[in-house]
């Protein structure tokens, strides 16, 4: 089983992006061989408001059940919480280190970080908040700079998630950085459905 925990639909306000639509996602995911998509509503994210797409995504995720939404949230606008629940917006690595410290049952999937930020909230953080974040692959380059090996050995198998940002970045891209590491097959299906699924379930 492989999910993906970062994937997009909608337009892309700032040019043309193909592969935005339910109908070319669920291609992209047939193509990638990928069994479940957490999709985020992409033309919320630049919104003032962004709650405003939620409910476009609730509506699409419902008619394909391999589509799990991800609502986006503004804490800065009033009644954020109640759209929030268990997700978090985009936050810099310090404030990734404070939102794990600031309760033991906070839990975490980071999206589109490189291996800067995560060896940066990794290495800040104790072992136990640590312990509690998960990291998708979608950014994190692989060979020929091997980023990905190099967090995969420092910091465990165990702390990734497959992702792959699509519609803006290729879905192939993240199969592929799997493909070209020496993964035992345990490995590669804790980073593709595994981890997650575990991490949830604590």
């Amino acid at each position: 089983m492989r999910i993906d925990v970062s994937a997009f639909l909608g337009a892309y306000p700032y040019r043309r992006v193909p592969g935005t639509s339910p109908h070319a996602l669920r291609q992209a995911m047939e193509r990638a061989a990928i069994d479940a998509a957490w999709v985020s509503h992409l033309p919320s994210l630049f919104w003032r408001d962004p709650v405003a797409g939620n409910a476009w995504l609730y509506e699409t995720a419902a008619v394909e059940p391999r589509f799990k939404p991800v609502p986006a949230v503004h804490p800065g606008l009033s009644g954020w919480e109640g759209v929030l629940h268990d997700r978090a917006p985009e936050l810099p690595a310090a404030a990734v280190r404070a939102l794990l410290r600031s309760d033991d049952d906070v839990r975490l999937i980071v999206t589109h970080a490189d291996r800067a930020f995560v060896e940066e909230v990794h290495f800040g953080s104790t072992s136990e908040a640590a312990a509690r974040v998960w990291w998708d692959i979608s950014w994190i380059w692989g060979p020929p700079e091997d980023h990905l090996e190099t967090l995969l050995q420092t910091i465990g198998v165990e702390r990734f998630v497959f992702g792959t940002g699509q519609p803006l970045r290729l879905p192939e891209t993240s199969v592929a950085k799997l493909d070209l590491l020496e993964l035992t097959g345990e490995q590669r299906a804790a980073i593709e459905s595994g981890n997650v699924t575990r991490g949830l379930a604590n």
